[in-house]
């Protein structure tokens, strides 16, 4: 990691700034933000992953649809029609009554009305440099972004259904069912081209403005990618499956105190003999475009990389999974190679082994400390009690998995009150 300077930040999804859309985007409530930030002295951004969310995944961006493409919900309706492709006028109608959640479904569905006017005044207008622009993205993005494209232009043909739940011909790629299908669809295949472009867009000039700010961008990269996704769908053979595409090892963790069956994820493991053969190109495209999205990235799950727990497909419960070897040290020096300089924090969290921290300490990775981890009859020794601290951790209050701290404070932290 490159930044060694001590800062302050606030972890702050994008989709919990306020908005009148339904969800928070990238419009101009994030500008506030930022310009909040500044005013705060803080230094870091910290957000969640940025990818595709979908309802039958519980609108998780921990397990996306796509590892390299953005999420739509985030784009901004003002700042569409800022770019000409909307009157302002007209979002008023748009506008969802205000809640304390997001309300991912009223987001979803206005937003594809917003989207698809949009696309028709960009399509149908006078030519502009969106348009040259948007040339040079479809090329510089192609390697990914035809499949993505293609994927859900197929997932809204077979009614949101996984694509292992799709016809034979299309389950498996064949090529002339393919070329039938776009074909007829050309118009729903550049609109999703698009998308991606304008999500682009907009988050490039977010950076570029909270950079400016003195701001840096924290984002998270979740370790696995889910069995319905187009990575899965268009790279079989880097994943644990049939010949069929029937999943064969699966993800979780084994059984400990706080569940007697372990957990499992529904994510098949990856392949990791065959994504060296490959030289972890798949990988290093991954981190490469997340590093185009963030300044700093926390790599969820990073005892994975030393080791995983990986369960037969049929099984109920994680109880009869087995370790496995994760890539190790070979992964990163062939990331480093690629890609330079690793902006990377590790999630160390939770029961560890020597050989994570030894990884995690070999690249010196900064490891993770949560304040809320701290209290309890341990506590003086407690390795989470900030004058425990050693150098090269990121301190936390709370994770996006726990509770704010105010909420904690309220109903957990009058057991410890005397401790704080």
């Amino acid at each position: 990691m490159t930044e060694n300077k001590r800062g302050a930040g606030i972890l702050l999804h994008i989709s919990s700034l306020p908005s009148p859309f339904g969800i928070g985007d990238m419009g101009p409530e994030a500008i506030l933000f930022a310009d909040f930030m500044q005013r705060s002295g803080q230094k870091f951004w910290q957000l969640l992953p940025l990818n595709p969310i979908e309802e039958g995944q519980g609108y998780s961006p921990y397990s996306s649809i796509s590892s390299r493409a953005g999420n739509i919900l985030l784009i901004s309706p003002e700042l569409l029609a800022e770019d000409g492709l909307l009157d302002a006028e007209d979002l008023l109608q748009y506008y969802v009554p205000q809640e304390g959640k997001t309300n991912f479904g009223e987001a979803e569905r206005v937003k594809a009305e917003i989207f698809e006017k949009a696309w028709q005044n960009f399509t149908h207008g006078k030519q502009n440099k969106l348009h040259k622009e948007f040339e040079k993205f479809c090329k510089k993005e192609a390697d990914w972004l035809d499949d993505f494209a293609l994927y859900m232009v197929l997932k809204h043909e077979h009614g949101s259904k996984p694509w292992f739940e799709w016809p034979e011909e299309f389950k498996l790629r064949d090529k002339k069912a393919i070329h039938k299908l776009l074909a007829g669809s050309k118009d729903a295949f550049e609109k999703m081209k698009w998308l991606q472009f304008i999500f682009s867009k907009q988050w490039k000039d977010l950076r570029e403005y909270c950079n400016n700010k003195g701001i840096k961008f924290f984002g998270d990269l979740p370790f696995y990618i889910s069995y319905d996704s187009v990575d899965v769908w268009s790279h079989p053979h880097l994943f644990s499956l049939d010949k069929e595409g029937n999943m064969i090892g699966m993800a979780g963790v084994p059984p400990d105190a706080f569940s007697d069956d372990g957990q499992l994820w529904g994510m098949p493991v990856f392949l990791w003999d065959v994504l060296k053969k490959h030289h972890y190109d798949w990988w290093i495209e991954r981190f490469k475009k997340n590093m185009e999205l963030f300044d700093l990235l926390r790599l969820d799950h990073f005892r994975a990389f030393a080791d995983y727990w990986e369960v037969p497909a049929k099984e109920k419960t994680a109880r009869n999974g087995k370790w496995k070897p994760g890539p190790g040290a070979d992964f990163f020096k062939a990331v480093k190679k690629a890609l330079g300089d690793l902006p990377f924090i590790a999630e160390d969290l939770g029961e560890i082994n020597d050989p994570v921290y030894e990884l995690r300490d070999e690249f010196s990775f900064p490891g993770m400390k949560v304040l809320m981890f701290a209290f309890g009859d341990e506590m003086p020794k407690n390795p989470y009690v900030p004058h425990n601290y050693s150098e090269n951790f990121v301190a936390y209050t709370g994770t996006h998995d726990n509770n704010t701290i105010r909420g904690w404070y309220r109903q957990e932290g009058c057991k410890y009150h005397q401790q704080i």
